[in-house]
């Protein structure tokens, strides 16, 4: 035995309902695991967060299958990748625990980011709800700095979505702030082009996947078609082949791909996409799934090994009453490390 890998259930609770494509969230559960070197003691945390009716590994047996690739790494000290590729909430964990392990420290990457000089510009996310609720988020977001705000749409009327839309931009020129929307597959196949192109008449940057996912030549003919880009999220869930991955890209010629890491293949998975993409010309960019600051630690500095020169999704590290405090800080419109600051005490965190 190489390694001592010990899984601690945890259920984490929203500081506020938030709101989703696939209802209301209040609570989260999470699974954190804790890896120990059996030779000289040390140790490293990461974070298993997938998402209920959304993550492809999200099932009734999930602690049982954790145990099981657990069990397999603490004996064989490897992460056996093709095995997991099913599993990227799983694989995630167990990549970003040793990541800490060999690092020694919560700084994981020797980048701008990781050393403090600078920091990962993000969106302004603001949940679903009703007018009113988003309309006072969106001046909040706007009020404090953020030059990139990603509205989700769908819960409400559209024209009452559109009526936001105004809003902002009756205020804020493109130039000033840059719209980002995230339909969540809302939109009927048979109504996407009109809304696409009635979205449009407010200069976005992008709409995330305005039709469920699964409708493949649907989804090719809009990306073919479409005013405004399209960006993938949910279309690449489950997709954990390579050369699917290839047949997908290949087919619906997305504009833009969004990556999770718990979601997408972990960060091997992901990083898979990324070339495929970079290949294709597709452009791509990070987000969060809703971790603790344990998964947006990570999630953060494998980010800014990517260089990222667009806003990614990062801000979601203030969710949670009980969340872990890292040296994570939203200054403006971007995600800080203050390698400076004294790093929690995760032993007794995990207690």
């Amino acid at each position: 035995m190489k390694y001592q890998i010990e899984i601690i259930p945890r259920t984490l609770h929203f500081k506020q309902p938030a709101g989703t494509s696939r209802g209301v969230y209040h609570t989260r559960q999470v699974w954190y695991l804790r890896v120990t070197d059996l030779r000289n003691g040390q140790y490293g945390v990461g974070e298993c967060a997938p998402l209920p009716d959304l993550s492809c590994d999200a099932r009734p047996d999930y602690a049982e299958v954790l145990a099981r690739f657990c069990q397999q790494v603490a004996e064989t000290g490897e992460i056996d990748y093709e095995a997991m590729r099913s599993y990227p909430s799983m694989l995630f964990g167990l990549e970003t625990a040793f990541r800490h392990l060999h690092t020694g420290s919560l700084k994981l990457s020797d980048t701008p980011f990781g050393n403090g000089t600078a920091g990962i510009p993000i969106n302004g996310l603001i949940w679903m709800g009703d007018f009113e609720q988003m309309y006072r988020r969106i001046e909040e977001k706007m009020k404090l700095g953020f030059r990139c705000i990603k509205l989700k749409i769908g819960a409400i009327e559209f024209e009452k979505e559109l009526e936001l839309l105004h809003h902002i931009r009756k205020h804020f020129s493109e130039e000033e702030i840059e719209l980002r929307v995230d339909a969540n597959g809302a939109f009927a196949p048979e109504e996407a082009a009109r809304k696409l192109a009635q979205l449009n008449e407010f200069r976005l940057h992008s709409i995330e996947q305005p039709v469920r996912a699964g409708q493949w030549e649907t989804m090719a003919a809009l990306c073919a078609t479409t005013p405004l880009p399209i960006a993938l999220d949910e279309e690449l869930i489950g997709v954990n082949d390579p050369h699917r991955k290839a047949l997908l890209l290949d087919t619906i010629r997305p504009q833009y791909i969004i990556l999770k890491p718990s979601l997408h293949g972990g960060i091997r998975g992901s990083e898979e996409w990324i070339a495929l993409a970079r290949e294709r010309h597709i452009g791509f960019w990070v987000t969060s799934a809703l971790e603790s600051n344990v998964g947006l630690n990570a999630i953060a500095h494998w980010c800014a090994t990517l260089s990222p020169s667009v806003p990614q999704g990062l801000g979601t590290g203030l969710l949670f009453t009980d969340n872990v405090d890292y040296p994570l800080h939203i200054q403006g419109d971007c995600l800080w490390y203050h390698p400076e600051e004294q790093e929690p005490d995760l032993i007794k965190f995990l207690q």
